[in-house]
């Protein structure tokens, strides 16, 4: 039994499942807003099982496929899929094994979800080799948290309204501004090794402002979410308090480079949680 419970202890360390607060959220808010309201416990079930097999399945692929990265990587050499704790094939078979998961479970959900859950995997698994040759890997990632809000939405309705794009689209320029700063902790380690990245190619400064950027169309576009699905006074409580969260995330980084996993964890993980409690709010009060 404390055998068993070690692997598991290894792999939830592999995929960093406490992360799973970044995508949860939003697949959540597009589910409420789609019901206008509680949108039932079979789909509360199937909403997070999807989510979490998914990114466990996109986890484990990249720490399968950049082992021989990680390993030479100061920051990433204590990882399980590279100091011994978890072999090669384990890690193969995690990934395969959540990759089904998760096509099961959109099965389960209706229709269109389970026809779009092969492609969601590929671009999932695609953000693994990206950083290989483009420095665009961040939007890749953006993008690959970025289709959640649509699925949740699809899990609802079987569609795809405008409302969900626009909040997607604040997603991938918010977790692609958020790496953009994860990110350059690695910046002389991508150079040496021949990896591709923001940071490595224009600089800190340059990310700094490329980021803030990013930043500053997510507020945009989860404003525009707000104005197309209709939402009153605490959606759009919502968005003051993300400009706010963001600019504070930041002003951390650019004050200290050693801030910058608060920044990444702490303050994206609080943003998403406050973000669906003003939409419950929302749904509930008016």
């Amino acid at each position: 039994m404390k055998r068993l419970a070690k692997k598991l202890q290894n792999f939830n360390e592999l995929v960093m499942f406490q992360h799973s607060v970044f995508s949860l959220p939003f697949i959540f808010i597009a589910m409420i807003v789609a019901a206008n309201g509680w949108f039932g416990i079979k789909l509360l079930i199937l909403g997070a099982l999807a989510a979490i097999s998914a990114r466990n399945a996109a986890m484990g692929f990249n720490r399968y496929v950049d082992r021989t990265f990680d390993v030479r990587n100061p920051r990433t050499a204590g990882r399980p899929s590279v100091d011994g704790r978890l072999d090669g094939p384990s890690i193969a078979i995690f990934t395969v094994v959540n990759a089904l998961v998760f096509m099961a479970v959109a099965y389960f959900i209706n229709d269109l979800a389970f026809y779009l859950s092969l492609p969601v995997l590929i671009v999932l698994l695609s953000y693994s080799y990206f950083k290989r040759f483009s420095s665009m890997a961040h939007l890749v990632l953006g993008i690959s948290l970025g289709l959640a809000p649509m699925a949740g939405a699809i899990a609802v309705m079987g569609s795809v309204p405008l409302w969900s794009m626009w909040l997607s689209i604040g997603v991938v320029f918010w977790v692609a501004g958020f790496d953009l700063l994860y990110s350059l902790q690695d910046m002389e380690f991508d150079k040496t090794n021949g990896l591709h990245s923001i940071p490595s190619r224009f600089g800190s400064s340059a990310t700094l402002k490329i980021s803030a950027g990013f930043h500053i169309l997510t507020v945009l576009f989860w404003g525009l979410f707000v104005s197309a699905a209709e939402l009153g006074i605490f959606g759009s409580a919502a968005i003051v308090f993300s400009a706010v969260m963001l600019a504070y995330e930041h002003a951390l980084v650019r004050r200290d480079f050693t801030q910058i996993d608060r920044a990444f964890f702490t303050v994206n993980g609080y943003l998403g949680f406050v973000f669906i409690g003003f939409i419950i709010l929302d749904k509930v009060i008016a």
